[in-house]
């Protein structure tokens, strides 16, 4: 297992195969659909109990943005069986997504989710965003210590969504219905033209829409 070859944003996400509480996935089951994969520290622990709760709240969300889930952590699935059940239990919530068990650290050693600066044998809290043509476009290291924010993974898969679809760029802390940013020509005579589209041009370079 190496944690040298991390993945690349804008490159393939690497392939894996692997069993889950849901029966065995692969990355090509999950072709036409973005996928979140994410991995915690360890079943049980309560950081990672309401990251998982934050995840199963927003899985409607997810689904409804052609998104699925991908827990992953290094366990085994009896032991993420157990701490699903023990959350469904002790909170009310049931996690509705699968769980990979990656006792050997095949795929948190792929995905570059071992970092030993933190732990020699914990997955560190690492978010992949792989879109419907398996390539990774975007990634999330949060430390031991600190739980994440689903809102901002909803976001941020609204964002990239929004981008793909027509094709502009979003400005820090965008959310559906706000401008978005309009790329910036590229010629003299590009720039010539921009000031008479019509478009919130505060200069050349920097002009926004909305959609």
């Amino acid at each position: 297992m190496t944690t040298s070859n991390f993945p690349h944003l804008n490159e393939p996400a690497p392939d894996f195969k692997a069993l889950t509480t849901h029966g065995e996935r692969s990355l090509a089951d999950y072709k036409g659909k973005w996928l979140i994969l994410f991995s915690h520290p360890a079943d049980f622990t309560p950081v990672c109990t309401t990251e998982f709760i934050g995840f199963a709240k927003a899985a409607d969300t997810f689904k409804k943005m052609n998104c699925e889930l991908l827990g992953l952590s290094i366990d085994s699935v009896f032991s993420h069986l157990a701490w699903t059940q023990n959350i469904k239990e002790k909170f009310g919530v049931e996690i509705p997504f699968p769980i990979i068990e990656d006792i050997k650290m095949e795929v948190a050693g792929a995905y570059g989710m071992v970092h030993p600066g933190a732990a020699d044998t914990q997955a560190v809290r690492a978010t992949f965003f792989i879109d419907p043509n398996g390539m990774l476009r975007a990634m999330v290291y949060y430390p031991m210590s600190n739980g994440r924010s689903i809102d901002e993974f909803v976001r941020l898969l609204q964002a990239m969504q929004t981008s793909d679809a027509n094709k502009v760029a979003t400005p820090e802390g965008w959310t559906p219905g706000c401008d978005v940013i309009v790329p910036a020509p590229k010629t003299p005579d590009a720039i010539a033209k921009r000031q008479a589209e019509g478009l919130n041009t505060v200069d050349w370079y920097f002009t926004t829409k909305k959609l």
